[in-house]
């Protein structure tokens, strides 16, 4: 059997991953078979079982695939110096995503991803993780903010983190539900929130003066 290079390897193991992100997205977990998933690659039985033995082990590889792409987004408000301008930056990266045609099958797949979650431990531990990342992030600027006095002490970071997640997960139910959404005034809502983090000028002033 002739070997195949790094390269060709990583793009038939994608080439499987998209037919199962197809799958996925149009009829869920339960109702796709790996049958359906061969079918849609176009490769034989055996080369997929090559790469995946499973459908756990692809709804796996998927989670980690987002989490990658996801890190790359949060990336973007690690590089502002200023925590409610990275605020700001992780909002304007998520309205990119959820207005992004192309990212509606993975949108659809994390949706069932959530609901698999509740009866798949190793499901559940993904979908952690995936929120983990971002929550972590947050609590960061929060917590940097707080401490150079520009962000209200009085708040719980990880209760900003987890609001602001859930704000994001909402949105992507309704996208995937198919409501017309008007996602910039949603977004412009949101960052109308993030200001209200700020700790008031006069606050600010006291305490240079003390």
């Amino acid at each position: 059997m002739p070997k195949i290079s790094d390269k060709q390897r990583e793009s038939r193991r994608q080439q499987i991953l998209e037919a199962a992100l197809a799958c996925f997205a149009a009829d869920g977990f339960h109702q796709t078979g790996m049958a359906d998933i061969v079918k849609r690659s176009g490769l034989s039985h055996g080369a997929v079982y090559l790469y995946f033995q499973s459908k756990d082990d692809l709804i796996a590889a998927l989670a980690d695939d987002r989490h990658r792409r996801e890190s790359v987004l949060n990336s973007v408000a690690q590089g502002s110096g200023d925590p409610i301008e990275g605020l700001h930056a992780l909002v304007r990266v998520y309205a990119q995503w959820l207005t992004d045609p192309a990212g509606e099958a993975r949108r659809r797949v994390g949706i069932h991803g959530w609901a698999e979650a509740l009866r798949n431990r190793r499901i559940r531990n993904s979908v952690l993780e995936g929120i983990d990342m971002p929550r972590a992030l947050i609590v960061a600027l929060v917590e940097r903010g707080q401490h150079d006095g520009l962000i209200k002490r009085d708040l719980g970071a990880d209760a900003v983190a987890r609001v602001l997640i859930a704000i994001f997960q909402g949105f992507v139910l309704q996208k995937c539900w198919g409501e017309d959404i008007d996602v910039g005034a949603c977004m412009a809502t949101v960052s109308v929130v993030i200001e209200g983090f700020r700790t008031p000028k006069s606050d600010v002033r006291r305490r240079a003066r003390t």
